[in-house]
């Protein structure tokens, strides 16, 4: 009698497995357990590719960064303003794909070197451009920094595109603060229009570093 072939367990299989299920239970609710039922196996048989969770999101993270940098060209010809701007709003576009995305990406470490080419690339394009190598990663983790904590804040509040956390209602929120109407007011700036918040902040950090630096 022919019996059914399983598709190996491994490392990559396991991770996609827990990124399709990011966005169904979020980070809380994701388990090895919870990943060991969706590939049909015991939870103790994950345990010879990740010993904990953690190293399990390091994983995700490496498998994320994979996917957002994929066939990606960057321009040689872009201004050091152009190439930030063009990278941070690639990372919050790929962070947004899942939820709590940008938590996964935060503080995990890379499983490989995979990030090594962009990096070397971005740093050469930067002190080519006029900044010293410390001036360069400066300024790139310091942009990089801003999208993800703005991406875990808009993910406070909009865990997925077109959803949203119960209690960040605007029109609800100036009515409690009533008394302190600045506050009140601040709420639409605050809680709506992700997108020119990004633009703005990612352009105040910008401004920032050119005038830090003294480079145009």
């Amino acid at each position: 009698m022919a019996t059914e072939r399983r598709t190996p367990l491994d490392r990559a299989r396991v991770a996609d497995t827990a990124l399709r299920l990011l966005n169904e239970v979020g980070l809380d609710g994701l388990t090895l357990r919870t990943i060991a039922r969706e590939l049909d196996v015991k939870a103790p048989a994950l345990y010879w590719h990740f010993k904990d969770k953690q190293a399990l999101l390091d994983e995700m993270a490496t498998q994320m960064y994979r996917r957002m940098t994929a066939g990606t060209v960057l321009d040689p010809a872009d201004t050091w303003q152009e190439r930030l701007l063009k990278v941070n709003r690639g990372l919050r576009t790929a962070l947004l794909g899942y939820r709590d995305g940008a938590k996964v990406f935060s503080g995990s470490r890379f499983t490989g070197i995979d990030h090594a080419r962009e990096l070397e690339e971005n740093l050469r394009f930067f002190t080519a451009a006029g900044f010293t190598l410390a001036q360069a990663v400066d300024a790139v983790r310091t942009a990089r920094l801003f999208t993800l904590g703005f991406v875990t804040e808009e993910q406070g509040v909009r865990p997925l595109p077109g959803e949203r956390r119960e209690g960040y209602g605007i029109e609800e929120r100036a009515r409690r603060m009533a008394d302190f109407p600045l506050a009140a007011a601040a709420g639409r700036l605050l809680f709506d229009d992700y997108d020119r918040q990004f633009e703005d902040g990612l352009a105040l950090v910008i401004a920032g570093i050119e005038a830090r630096y003294g480079i145009t």
